[in-house]
């Protein structure tokens, strides 16, 4: 039988609700100017759904959601190699993207998802992450809307996992 890791608490429910509500006010502050009005919101599954979900619900402006799977991790260790496993259904052309996800520390899976996305000629293409683990960070992404700058722990909850679970904590935790 495997050892259970206990998640201990790292950023509470409250905060995460306060920075979220944060951040959704200055992306329809600043999606409010553009003159396409189509903002297509691409969450990255499976870690960003909670985010997402949070967040959309406080965007003041139209947008449309969609989803994208990219795996890059093997438990707790990182592959350094993105591999795409589910693709948009809707069109990204001539539309603001704002990609969603829940945490970037290599850097690799926004990198590769950015380029990519670009390809298929969008409006604009920005990065939103709830959490933001700079020291670990292998190639040069810019993050235009961030939650918080934490430390190279292994965090679980608020849609993050290890080996598919925590993610449904609501406040996000360090494992020990």
């Amino acid at each position: 039988m495997k050892k259970q890791l206990k998640p201990k608490k790292f950023i509470s429910q409250l905060k995460i609700q306060q920075k979220v509500r944060s951040i959704a006010k200055k992306i329809s502050s600043d999606y409010k100017k553009s003159k396409t009005k189509k903002l297509l919101v691409v969450g990255i599954l499976k870690g960003s759904i909670i985010f997402l979900s949070d967040l959309v619900r406080q965007i003041t402006i139209p947008c449309e959601i969609d989803f994208i799977a990219l795996s890059s991790y093997s438990g707790i260790k990182t592959t350094g190699v993105v591999r795409q496993l589910l693709d948009l259904r809707e069109s990204p052309v001539g539309k603001d993207i704002l990609i969603v996800e829940d945490i970037v520390d290599t850097g690799y899976t926004l990198k590769y998802l950015k380029e990519n996305l670009l390809t298929r000629k969008p409006k604009s293409v920005k990065i939103c992450v709830l959490l933001d683990k700079i020291e670990c960070r292998k190639v040069n992404i810019d993050i235009d809307y961030k939650g918080f700058v934490i430390p190279n722990k292994f965090v679980v909850g608020y849609g993050l996992d290890c080996n598919e679970m925590y993610r449904n904590l609501p406040y996000v935790a360090a494992l020990k």
